[in-house]
């Protein structure tokens, strides 16, 4: 089971204040341009043509109206004025009542969910949920659904807390899972802010209705902090 001591969390917190700083980290990306159908992405060329301080990057998504792969590039900016003017991301302080135990699920192969995305005005994208993670959460029982994000469980969540306390469009938490375990841990000191707190070039998933919970998880990230 992962570590989820107040020690542990202090050095999750700093390597993720570092990370979100980093040349492509989320407060670098400064464009997500999508090519026109039928065009391939060519990240050299682009990366010739931008600033020294530019990372260029291809991604793929799904056309919301063909279903067809669309390309596109990133471009990430180790000088973006989002770094220069970051301060920090405010937090709760550590409280080990907001580590929670769960169960785990595994669905059928194939099985999705339909996540509403920030930019795509009210379109669904389906992800892939490899399972359910079954919780009491505030003395009431949830079945949330995590996405499979490069291996590794991804629950997108709202609580009563955002907009006046946390980031208005709900927060992030990985849940690790050893290979065969029905147990997992739910270390809401981990929520983070997604990457489109930081960034309007990201097009996060937004909570489905299965992940909204009605209590106030005061653990995690509240919001970044900017200077000026």
């Amino acid at each position: 089971m992962p570590d989820s001591s107040a020690s542990a969390w202090s050095a999750w917190r700093s390597a993720r204040l570092a990370q979100l700083v980093a040349p492509t980290g989320n407060l670098a990306l400064v464009e997500t341009r999508w090519l026109p159908a039928g065009e391939t992405p060519d990240p050299d060329r682009a990366r010739r043509e931008a600033p020294e301080t530019v990372v260029v990057t291809t991604l793929e998504r799904e056309s919301l109206e063909t279903g067809e792969t669309e390309h596109g590039l990133r471009f990430w900016d180790a000088g973006s004025d989002a770094i220069r003017r970051f301060d920090t991301v405010d937090a709760y302080p550590f409280d080990p009542e907001w580590v929670v135990s769960a169960r785990y699920e595994p669905a059928p192969d194939g099985h999705t969910v339909a996540f509403e995305h920030i930019r795509d005005n009210g379109g669904t994208r389906d992800k892939a949920v490899p399972g359910t993670i079954r919780a009491t959460i505030g003395g009431e029982q949830y079945a949330l659904s995590a996405f499979d994000d490069d291996g590794r469980l991804l629950l997108v969540f709202g609580d009563a807390t955002n907009r006046e306390e946390t980031y208005g469009a709900g927060r992030f938490l990985f849940v690790d899972r050893a290979e065969g375990e029905a147990e997992v841990v739910l270390d809401f000191n981990r929520a983070f802010v997604p990457p489109c707190g930081f960034s309007d070039q990201f097009n996060c998933p937004m909570p489905p209705p299965q992940n909204r919970l009605r209590v106030a998880v005061t653990a995690g990230e509240k919001k970044p902090r900017f200077r000026d």
